[in-house]
């Protein structure tokens, strides 16, 4: 009987040992508990830098959707960004845009100045007062292959074959550096900086790119003196588009505000061979064949094509 008892007893002592030891281990398996950082001084922190930085951005006036032309603007068509720099000359307040009318269509996310509101087309916005755009019509071997795109200079080169009116051929530049505002229907910054068209998707950027390869039609800013004369050249010989190297940075000087000298146009029109119509130069003198009684006669201007001679009647 005490055996038993003794059986019994070793076996409660033995089945509560085990539970002990289980408890013992789960509570050592638990993770102790980790000391969380002070959250309200990481967010002063935050706020802090937030507040300088918006102290140094400036604010500027942009388009929350877009606005056909001659439509008055309202305060729900504006919105207020500020910026690390502002666009030069870009409005600061909705007040200053509310009420104004564009002449063409912006669209949303454009930032608006003074220009925005300013009338005139693509052209009209991407060349100066003494410029003017003159399209030429080119092919594959007249616009250097294909490869013509908008800001691009080219010297505009004239061939004269060799006829009747025209005792010998010759090739010469007509008019030097010229800047290619568009190409196609592909065009390139407007005096603002901006696109002259929205943006495009990457689709319709590629159709763009592979109609610009076989445009029929490129359009060059002839400065106003030498208007006259491209427009001769494109209608007595054969045209040739020439591309400058992109080193001479003729475009940069362009956006600088550097335009052409006067002594360079008059050199321009000095340089011409052959083609005295373009070149403007006064007709050759014809010498005096002797006395005649009473006053001289004037002589009479002969034109016969590219030729300009004098005779006495």
């Amino acid at each position: 009987m005490n055996s038993r008892v003794t059986m019994g007893l070793a076996a409660v002592l033995l089945l509560g040992a085990i539970i002990v030891g289980y408890w013992g281990l789960v509570l050592s398996r638990q993770p102790a508990p980790v000391a969380e950082a002070p959250a309200p001084a990481v967010v002063t922190v935050e706020k802090s830098v937030a507040a300088a930085e918006d102290q140094t951005r400036q604010p500027v006036v942009v388009l929350v959707r877009d606005v056909p032309p001659f439509t008055p603007l309202t305060a729900a068509d504006l919105a207020v960004e500020k910026l690390r720099s502002a666009p030069a000359g870009s409005l600061g307040t909705i007040e200053q845009a509310v009420g104004r009318t564009p002449w063409r269509h912006l669209s949303a996310g454009t930032w608006l100045n003074d220009e925005s509101f300013e009338a005139g087309g693509t052209l009209a916005r991407m060349i100066h007062k003494d410029e003017r755009a003159l399209a030429v019509s080119v092919d594959e071997v007249i616009g250097a292959a294909g490869q013509l795109i908008p800001g691009d200079y080219v010297d505009v080169l004239l061939f004269l074959r060799q006829d009747a009116s025209n005792p010998q051929q010759s090739a010469q530049i007509v008019v030097p550096a010229m800047r290619v505002l568009g190409v196609g229907e592909q065009y390139g910054l407007t005096n603002d900086g901006q696109p002259s068209a929205p943006a495009l998707s990457a689709d319709d950027k590629l159709k763009q790119d592979q109609r610009r390869l076989t445009a029929r039609t490129v359009v060059l800013a002839v400065p106003e003196q030498l208007l006259s004369r491209m427009m001769l050249a494109t209608q007595v010989g054969t045209l040739r588009l020439a591309v400058r190297s992109s080193e001479e940075q003729r475009l940069a000087k362009y956006w600088a505000g550097e335009n052409q000298a006067p002594d360079k146009l008059v050199a321009a029109n000095s340089q011409l061979f052959q083609f005295t119509q373009l070149a403007l130069g006064a007709a050759p003198k014809v010498p005096s064949g002797g006395e005649h009684s009473g006053a001289a006669r004037p002589a009479v201007e002969v034109i016969r094509g590219n030729q300009i001679t004098q005779q006495n009647p």
